[in-house]
């Protein structure tokens, strides 16, 4: 890790699938440098050679899912904050491999932690995922949401001068968050909820759309597909209507939409984050894309402010000069994480062929239970380039949308 500005100090927390660390054991940093008999290591800044943290998967226990790599301000200087750090680079090395490297957006709303990254495991291997998330708190409050004990060793007791009886405590607030997930892949047609706080100005919902491009000869060729987040934010949102949120309706050409609509809240770019509106994670919508990726691997939207989301749309729309293969062969999948260990993919079972939409998931924020995650796989019609369109009320109408051909202006 590099930083410009006041310093800051790297740590990596060894977490299981519950979103937990095992014991305080599981915090990697300068004053407990290794876990796990040295599969995890922090090293100390040298000649040439920034603070980093040595990580060998293939020496963790199967109980570790992911360990993650945090920078922090001085603890013990409460005035220190991100807001005079400055071009904040993680680089993940893998020997033969190109380096993988993901800048820190600024923050600059008093965080004095951030969670950089992620190494999880995936199948039989494992994968670096960038996070960005900040933390008002310190490294204190980012460990104690992973399970990390910081409370102060309490001071030797003292005779007290009288004996005054001391009022009953009150009773702990009951936590209205169930307990996180884990790890779990949705049927067809299915749904899960992920339990959160509405009102959680730390929670950051990731949401990927990740490609394998299917095969040696699509990859070559570039294989690209690009993830549309379609979104309607709470204050326009409706609930109870006639049909449920997720339902497509009026299916097929329902309405005649200009191939270039006019900007402004009409416009392509309206109620839509993509490669041409990245959106952002400091104002409304409050939700944000990396990129664009051209190449088979993958795009990811991030989504904050929960009170202010109702219905977010995820879509995938393939590039003409894919040809006319079906999503799932291109192996493509959504992957939504809220980082407190709720981990939901979305798969594709259909090889329908000759279409350029597909709706994957719906993320309702509605939910009273937190964030419903509905399994939709609604395509296109054949051959057309018309976007979906999400309704209000959560529902979905497919070949309804502006028409956008990627390369034209």
């Amino acid at each position: 890790m590099r930083s410009a500005g006041d310093p800051v100090d790297l740590s990596a927390l060894l977490v299981g699938a519950d979103g937990k660390v095992r014991s305080d054991a599981d915090l990697v940093f300068y004053n407990q440098p290794t876990a796990e008999s040295g599969a995890v290591r922090h090293l100390a800044a040298d000649a040439g050679a920034p603070e980093r943290i040595a990580v060998d998967p293939g020496a963790l226990p199967a109980d570790v899912d992911r360990v993650v790599l945090i920078a922090s301000c001085d603890p013990d200087d409460l005035s220190r904050t991100f807001r005079t750090v400055a071009d904040v680079e993680v680089r993940g090395v893998q020997d033969g491999a190109d380096p993988v490297v993901f800048r820190q957006p600024p923050l600059v709303d008093g965080e004095r932690a951030v969670l950089l990254v992620e190494l999880y495991r995936r199948g039989d291997g494992w994968k670096l995922r960038a996070i960005g998330q900040g933390y008002a708190e310190g490294l204190a409050g980012l460990a104690t949401d992973f399970g990390i004990d910081v409370s102060e060793p309490e001071a030797p007791a003292t005779t007290p001068p009288a004996q005054v009886p001391a009022p009953a405590p009150a009773a702990a607030p009951t936590s209205l968050v169930k307990p996180p997930l884990g790890k779990v892949s949705l049927d067809k047609g299915g749904q899960v909820a992920i339990s959160l706080d509405k009102q959680d100005r730390e929670l950051v919902v990731t949401v990927t759309l990740e490609w394998d491009g299917g095969s040696d000869q699509r990859r070559r060729r570039g294989a690209d597909l690009d993830l549309y987040a379609l979104f309607v934010p709470a204050s326009k949102a409706r609930r109870g209507g006639a049909e449920a949120p997720g339902t497509i309706v009026k299916t097929g050409l329902a309405k005649k939409m200009p191939e270039k609509p006019e900007k402004g809240d009409k416009g392509p770019k309206a109620d839509v984050v993509y490669y041409k509106n990245l959106g952002s994670l400091k104002q409304a919508p409050y939700i944000q894309l990396d990129g664009d990726s051209k190449t088979p691997g993958r795009e990811t939207v991030r989504i904050v402010r929960p009170d202010q989301q109702g219905y977010v749309l995820l879509c995938a729309y393939s590039a003409l000069s894919n040809g006319f293969g079906s999503f799932k062969s291109f192996g493509a999948q959504v992957v939504v994480d809220d980082g407190r260990g709720s981990n939901v993919t979305v798969p594709l079972f259909e090889n329908t062929k000759t279409r350029y939409w597909v709706a994957i998931a719906l993320v309702d924020f509605t939910s009273a239970d937190g964030a419903a995650i509905h399994h939709i796989e609604a395509y296109s019609g054949r051959m057309t380039e018309r976007r979906p369109v999400l309704h209000p009320d959560g529902t979905i109408e497919m070949n309804a949308g502006p028409v956008e051909f990627k390369g034209r202006d």
